[in-house]
């Protein structure tokens, strides 16, 4: 985490000094740490707070936690995007997480500069206080995306106030809860809508039927297997990908990979759909695709073109999973999915 301290007093310099002093010394949450003195910036630290927003993802404040506030008022956006805030007081007793306890890790953060100068962490998120993991860091630590995050704040109150959850996950690691109901397969909710307040569901299925409180996680275990025609444009594979995995009531937030065969990995329309995925691009020889082509329907037209029978099918088996959606053919694009499932019960 890239962190700026920012000082307003002799005092509070000094204190800066020490965490970068004990943070150099140390392995370490923060990749990097600066000092921003008041005095000794034209304008004070308020003339520069834009920058310091936009360029770190940690800022701690060491002075009051009034001070703080209303220089950050501003600037607070989105949960999702705003920076780690932790203030310290003058002193060095305290070390407050105050802004983006969760998602932007202040929390953790507090605790780190607490360590550091022997200061007492100050950590006020209900879910913290009370052990219980809050959905959206049991998302980040697992790396899925949340569908929607007033949903994911409903359900993690819910578990606060004690509240019975059903769960289901693809994959294999439950959040930390200890009133949970497992639930087994995704067409027995309703088996259990009686039994539970809400649920929290970890899928790659699009739509997902619930008349409970719920929470859509996204798991990446999603592979896509590309074959397309030289030349073709970005919007054209991107469109058929999404057709297909709309047809299939399969979520493009759970794309891991979009893979494909050797000779096309400078195809600019599938890099660019890799980049709109958000997901990285993974090519394979026509060795490895031999190696399993005569498990898939055959093309001679495709042997004759590029050596291989067979390009969407195998690129999806090859990345990992079950194959779920065969070949389709959309636009010039010929695409494949496989699936990942960890069971965990």
């Amino acid at each position: 985490m890239k962190t700026a301290c920012l000082t307003f007093t002799k005092n509070g310099g000094k204190i800066a000094d020490r965490i970068l002093t004990s943070h150099r010394s140390n392995n370490s949450l923060m990749t990097q740490a600066d000092i921003y003195n008041n005095a000794d910036i034209p304008g004070g630290i308020k003339a520069i707070l834009p920058q310091i927003v936009k360029n770190y993802d940690g800022i701690v404040f060491i002075c009051a936690s009034g001070i703080a506030v209303r220089m950050m008022a501003q600037y607070i956006r989105d949960k999702r995007s705003d920076p780690a805030v932790v203030v310290v007081d003058d002193s060095g007793r305290y070390s407050i997480s105050l802004l983006s306890g969760h998602l932007g890790g202040a929390n953790q953060l507090a605790a780190y500069i607490a360590s550091l100068i022997g200061a007492q962490p100050i950590i006020t998120t209900a879910s913290d206080s009370r052990g219980i993991e809050a959905v959206d860091m049991y998302a980040k630590r697992m790396g899925y995306i949340i569908d929607d995050m007033d949903s994911a704040k409903k359900l993690t109150m819910m578990m606060i106030d004690g509240e019975r959850i059903g769960f289901f996950s693809e994959v294999y690691r439950t959040i930390s809860y200890n009133n949970l109901i497992f639930i087994h397969n995704l067409s027995g909710i309703s088996n259990f809508e009686n039994e539970v307040e809400g649920f929290i569901c970890v899928t790659s299925l699009k739509d997902v039927c619930c008349n409970v409180p719920n929470c859509i996680l996204r798991p990446k275990n999603l592979n896509i297997g590309i074959g397309c025609r030289r030349g073709i444009k970005a919007e054209d594979i991107i469109s058929a990908v999404l057709t297909i995995l709309s047809e299939n009531n399969l979520s493009e937030k759970s794309i891991k990979i979009i893979s494909t065969i050797e000779i096309k990995k400078d195809e600019e329309g599938i890099i660019r759909a890799c980049k709109y995925f958000n997901c990285p691009m993974k090519v394979y020889s026509i060795e490895e695709i031999k190696r399993i082509e005569d498990r898939f329907p055959k093309s001679d037209f495709v042997k004759e073109k590029i050596g291989v029978s067979s390009v969407c099918e195998p690129c999806s088996c090859l990345s990992g999973g079950e194959i779920i959606v065969r070949k389709t053919k959309l636009n010039g694009v010929t695409v494949a999915v496989s699936k990942e499932v960890y069971y965990y019960g």
